[in-house]
């Protein structure tokens, strides 16, 4: 019985080790492709197969979406995957218990897949839920009243859904509160989680703090008056605004700042399919 033990222990090991072999190239390889994906902001593969469908009613309210319409067939059909699976993913709920309709998940699955298209990771893993107000809401983090508050710990978006539909409906105006929120979303998972589309958002974000340090973008950005207010208020307000001007002014924001621009398209490895 030993020499039998023997034998087959002598007829495992080349498998064995050629597998510890395989399992430590495989490592090397993915922080080498972690490395230079990173470095020079591509994905090695960006989406593999899109299996998740939407039903008809459903679709019949995606392919309302303006963003949706203006993709080639093969995005359309990734686009209705991730739309699906977001909406899978995440729990739905109205503050008063009033039931959550289809367009209200289509919607701000459509809004989240957006910015997510050009990235790998779209599922937003640091969000749970979408909690839905009728109106404007008191924060408990204030007690004043927000139409929009992400909360990390609890990973809650709050929303106030008349508000998200007049930005979703009103496409000039640079408001568009559902992609505002969903942004602070991305931003604070770029601090805290550590895979490739997070890295590459958060290497951009340093770019553009960088840049705002400079004399003469600082004093553009006061002259000219494109971007509101509100953006100033800190670097986490000031991605979120920009990105509502990204969506509904590019044309203009790429002509008055083409450096804050780029690191933003390079951020969300946007693409203009």
């Amino acid at each position: 019985m030993l020499p039998l033990l023997k034998n087959t222990q002598q007829w495992l090991a080349p498998y064995a080790y050629a597998l510890v072999g395989f399992l430590i190239l495989a490592v090397v390889v993915h922080f080498i492709l972690r490395y230079l994906q990173n470095k020079n902001d591509f994905l090695w593969y960006r989406h593999a197969i899109s299996w998740r469908w939407l039903s008809l009613s459903r679709k019949r309210i995606l392919k309302t979406y303006p963003f949706y319409t203006h993709l080639t067939t093969s995005y359309k059909r990734q686009f209705e995957h991730r739309v699906a699976r977001f909406i899978a993913d995440k729990k739905f709920e109205h503050r008063s218990k009033l039931p959550i309709t289809d367009e209200q998940k289509i919607v701000l699955a459509c809004v989240a897949v957006q910015l997510t298209f050009g990235r790998r990771h779209y599922l937003l893993e640091l969000l749970d839920t979408i909690l839905l107000f009728d109106g404007p809401f008191e924060s408990a983090a204030n007690q004043q009243l927000h139409k929009g508050e992400y909360n990390p710990r609890a990973r809650v978006l709050a929303l106030s859904w008349p508000d998200v539909l007049q930005g979703h409906q009103i496409t000039t105006d640079n408001y568009h509160l559902a992609i505002h929120e969903f942004t602070h979303v991305i931003h604070i998972e770029s601090e805290r989680v550590g895979h490739i589309d997070a890295m590459r958002y958060h290497k951009y974000h340093q770019h553009i703090l960088a840049a705002l340090t400079l004399p003469e973008l600082r004093i553009k950005l006061e002259q000219s008056l494109f971007f509101r207010t509100y953006a100033f208020t800190n670097q986490y307000e000031f991605m979120a605004v920009l990105t509502e001007y990204f969506f509904e002014s590019p044309v203009r924001f790429k002509e008055e700042f083409p450096q804050l621009f780029y690191y933003l398209k390079k951020a969300l490895l946007y693409k203009d399919e």
